[in-house]
């Protein structure tokens, strides 16, 4: 489908993926957030739902850097969010980061004790050191040790990659998935796992005033491992948009293959509502 508009009527709650359908981590796309402004002006509720490892007000922030107008959202729920009531709940343990700088005062504010893998109790991981540079595997070494420990480790963002421009950079679920086939323990904060779910539709009844029944409330997202596959085992729709991390496997961001985007749905076991190139009204 090439509009929005249409499918929209059909539901009054939208829990939109961000990075890949709203912006591309340089710049917002204006049709999407025209479509979830839209939506909103006819009286649906947006919740932006992420897997950024940073609670909800740092990627307002970020988002207003990118230009994302705040008529397009009724707020936003983040798997950093979700981090952090794991960290709290563990208060009294030390703990072991890995991820860039960036994301370190997320923590620090929560009066967190971080400690070197030998004295850690578990492990936080938000991404690679430098994403830029390094893939999964030079996290092997490092892993092993924290596996020979039996560390608990908690994955603040379950995305495999994510669109930086016009390349793929690899995110703290590459690493988690590594840990975890070397037989770590991985609790993952966001999509696609209940959690994020059941606290983005606690806000959206709050912008609402009542709960929506899940027939009426519709996912949107570019990514099958985490915004359809979540979406399906909650229980709700999803629009999948392909002009994300998905385009070049599926031959390109303008010209998506039917035949390619079939193969991926059926291997997945999983289909959406619609398929759209970008989100547009």
């Amino acid at each position: 489908m090439d509009h929005f508009a249409p499918l929209a009527a059909n539901y009054d709650v939208v829990l939109c993926d961000v990075w890949g359908v709203v912006h591309n981590g340089l710049a917002a796309f204006p049709d999407a957030c025209d479509a979830l402004a839209r939506f909103r002006a006819a009286g649906g509720a947006v919740l932006l739902i992420t897997n950024a490892p940073r609670p909800a007000g740092v990627v307002v922030r970020l988002l207003d850097k990118l230009a994302v107008p705040h008529d397009a959202y009724d707020g936003i729920v983040s798997s950093g969010d979700v981090t952090q009531d794991v960290m709290l709940a563990r208060r009294d343990q030390r703990v072991f980061t890995i991820g860039p700088q960036r994301d370190l005062p997320t923590f620090t504010e929560l009066g967190i004790r971080f400690a070197p893998v030998e004295s850690a109790d578990y492990v936080v991981c938000t991404g690679l050191f430098d994403d830029d540079r390094e893939s999964p595997e030079n996290y092997r070494p490092l892993l092993t040790r924290l596996r020979e420990r039996n560390l608990f480790m908690v994955c603040a963002n379950p995305d495999l990659v994510v669109e930086r421009g016009e390349r793929l950079v690899y995110c703290a679920g590459s690493v988690a998935d590594l840990y975890a086939s070397l037989g770590g323990e991985v609790l993952y904060a966001g999509k696609p796992h209940r959690p994020i779910y059941e606290t983005a539709l606690a806000k959206a009844a709050a912008a609402r005033g009542k709960t929506p029944p899940l027939d009426r409330v519709l996912a949107i997202g570019d990514s099958v491992r985490t915004d359809l596959a979540g979406a399906t085992a909650f229980g709700i729709d999803c629009l999948f948009v392909t002009a994300g991390i998905h385009a070049e496997e599926l031959g390109g961001r303008e010209t998506p293959d039917a035949a390619l985007l079939a193969s991926i749905f059926a291997d997945a076991k999983i289909y959406p509502k619609a398929v759209t190139r970008r989100l547009v009204w």
